[in-house]
């Protein structure tokens, strides 16, 4: 069970000002809390609300009309496959892997791409928090309330933000309704188990009266020190410097305590709607690389956003969007804090669509943000940044009979500033102007078989700590350095698919290559640097190598009977550097999967088997991966009562396999949980 000294009360750990800043985040709760236990109460019919826009293209077409690779999740599949992180919740789609740095932070990583490449957004909204700064930094959201998630596969700077160049993952909610609604509607779900202990538990409701729409949320989240098969450390570790294999059975400092909320309100009409959100998250949680130490984070975020169609004449629709997030963390060495991380902004996007003229159709849109990011202690590796981004971009798709061309560009500037510091001393500015292209089309074979292609030029600006690193970062047992010389990363990339569907079933296979100019990257020197008496860290500097990741992806879903289905998917990346023809690091390796699903009346059964192989395709002083075969099961069952209600049991690791990820920096101290069961309940109206 997790001891309550592991989370010490806050008023006793942290100044005032710190406390001071999230005094309104009780309220937060409450009003939600209170909002959804009342609702629950009332008497309500089931209500349908409409599906959501795909991420990918502006024009609200279906996913399998998009030229890039969309994988979208959402209602009872969502449901069903929610993880305690972002990252592991994608973690096995095709092409899309997670950096693990223990059971609490996790990252998305898409074809190789991970950190700022791969921009994580909410509601259309880059999320601000910390997490592609270091790996030991969870991501801003958590999974229970989220409603969809889609992951865009490929580069998407055109329309998401000039760092885009891997892919975009954006998770949406319903915190600001969007639709008319008439009734009450909602979702509430429990689960308890697992190699981590989980005890969590989220409640969702809307309510309207087809003018004014009302959200709430509020969940909780509990775990214990996650349970591994064998010794956290790998032998291949402790073969190649002698680390001891110790802590065999638990992964020590693992546990973590979450909790959030959120509260919305919308003026919805015929054509549109108007409204606002506010929503608060914290997260305490051990960092498993560091037996003593544990990160407090809070984030509070209020949205605002608007959106009005068919409003005829030459633009026919608008759609604004902005947010403003006020992100903290500190990470507490036992009951003293060592350095504390903050990041402050705003973010923006307007929109307009023009009407369709000769077959073609598109939109217009300008995009901001002006971020300060902060780091206070004796680790902050990186100096205080302000960051500024504006771009204008234009996306347009011209059909013609069954097939498609689309075509667009971004323009954009972006200046980065560091602030004078003790630490880092004057401070410097850096300024870009990256610019993006894209062609691509769809090409209708028949009422079966598509091709599809995408051709695109992306330049991405150096982030913040790639120019001005200049510390010990305890988390990756480096030294970085940064170099404020940088100039923009440029890559030129092409992307095709073939598809093929027939009513129920369907399958995909794709290829992509990406060629980069300058991949800014970290590299190890082969140098230590001392940073305390008699202690010293391998020095890393990110530098700008060519580079090309090449790679296929596959998936699949054929009907087997009316009630069975086979599933399968697959995906492989290869990374070289390509000054020496050396592999870059932390590349996932080729992986195959199947699985049989099989659904009868209330009842569903799945089993799911993943093979991931060796990666022996290492960088200098990087380990190599053994395989593992991960299989997983899942049983549910529909209740018959009033509600939509389902009761689900899920089984992982059955073969209580070693798991380690290759693209985790913890791969050889930190695995995956052992063989465990989680059972859970979750219910719609």
């Amino acid at each position: 069970m997790v001891q309550s000294q592991h989370f010490p009360a806050r008023a006793a750990q942290l100044p005032l000002l710190f406390k001071k800043k999230f005094k309104a985040k009780p309220i937060i709760l409450a009003l939600a809390t209170f909002f959804v236990q009342n609702v629950y109460a009332a008497d309500s019919a089931q209500i349908d609300l409409p599906a959501l826009a795909v991420t990918g293209n502006p024009l609200g077409v279906a996913s399998d009309e998009l030229v890039v690779p969309v994988v979208v999740l959402n209602g009872r599949e969502l449901s069903l496959r929610r993880e305690g992180t972002l990252g592991e919740t994608l973690n096995g789609i095709p092409g899309v892997t997670a950096t693990q740095f223990g059971p609490n932070a996790s990252r998305p990583v898409i074809r190789g791409l991970d950190g700022e490449r791969v921009r994580i957004m909410q509601n259309g909204i880059g999320i601000l928090d910390a997490s592609s700064l270091s790996f030991d930094h969870a991501v801003g959201i958590d999974p229970l309330i989220i409603e969809q998630i889609d992951v865009v596969r490929g580069p998407a700077a055109l329309l998401y933000g000039g760092s885009a160049v891997g892919g975009v993952v954006n998770a949406i909610d319903h915190r600001i309704p969007k639709e008319q609604l008439d009734g009450i509607t909602g979702r509430a779900e429990a689960r308890f188990g697992g190699a981590d202990s989980t005890r969590n538990g989220a409640a969702v409701v809307d309510v309207g009266n087809g003018l004014f729409a009302i959200h709430a949320d509020v969940y909780n989240r509990k775990t214990n020190d996650l349970d591994i098969p064998d010794f956290a450390v790998s032998s291949r570790l402790n073969r190649a410097d002698g680390t001891p294999r110790e802590n065999r059975g638990r992964l020590q400092n693992s546990n973590a305590q979450s909790d959030g909320g959120a509260f919305g309100a919308s003026l919805t009409f015929d054509h549109g709607y108007i409204g606002a959100s506010i929503s608060t998250l914290s997260n305490n949680y051990g960092v498993v690389a560091e037996e003593d130490v544990r990160i407090d984070m809070e984030s509070d975020r209020i949205d605002i956003a608007s959106e009005f169609t068919n409003l005829g004449g030459l633009i026919n629709r608008v759609k604004f969007r902005m947010a403003h997030t006020d992100y903290e963390h500190v990470e507490l060495e036992g009951s003293e804090i060592g350095t504390t991380f903050k990041n402050r902004g705003l973010e923006g996007s307007f929109e307009a669509g023009h009407a369709p003229f000769a077959n073609l159709n598109g939109v217009i849109g300008f995009q901001f943000n002006n971020t300060n990011f902060e780091a206070l202690g004796e680790e902050a590796f990186v100096p205080t940044v302000n960051t500024q981004n504006r771009a204008i971009y234009v996306y347009e798709e011209l059909a013609i009979d069954k097939h498609k061309i689309t075509f667009g560009g971004r323009l954009g500037r972006t200046i980065v500033d560091s602030k004078d510091t003790e630490n880092f001393g004057a401070g410097i500015s850096n300024s870009f102007n990256p610019n993006s292209f894209a062609l691509g089309g769809l090409y209708t074979i028949n009422d079966n078989w598509s091709l599809t292609s995408n051709l695109s030029y992306n330049e991405r600006a150096p982030s913040y700590f790639e120019l001005y690193a200049n510390g010990a970062h305890v988390a990756t047992g480096q030294f970085e350095v940064g170099d404020v010389n940088f100039d923009k990363e440029k890559s030129n990339g092409i992307d095709a698919q073939i598809r093929w569907k027939d009513a129920k079933n369907s399958f995909s296979l794709g290829a992509y290559h990406t060629r980069f100019q300058n991949f800014i990257g970290l590299f190890e020197t082969g140098n230590d640097i001392q940073v305390e008496p008699g202690e010293f860290l391998p020095e890393a500097q990110f530098r700008a190598v060519p580079a090309e990741f090449t790679g296929l992806e596959a998936e699949g879903k054929f009907a087997m009977t009316d009630n069975l289905n086979l599933l399968v998917r697959g995906d492989y990346v290869r990374a070289r550097d390509k000054r020496n023809n050396d592999y870059l690091p932390r590349i996932a390796p080729f992986r195959l999967g199947a699985g049989l699903q099989y659904q009868l009346n209330s009842f569903t059964a799945r089993i799911d088997v993943l093979r991931a192989f060796k990666q022996d395709n290492t960088a200098d002083n990087e380990l190599q991966t053994d395989g593992y075969t991960n299989v997983t099961a899942l049983v549910a069952y529909k209740l018959p009562i009033k509600f939509n209600a389902e009761l689900f049991a899920k089984a992982n690791n059955l073969l209580d396999d070693e798991i380690r990820e290759h693209a985790s920096f913890l791969k050889d101290i930190a695995p995956a949980g052992e063989r465990s069961v989680l059972i859970g309940l979750r219910a719609d109206f």
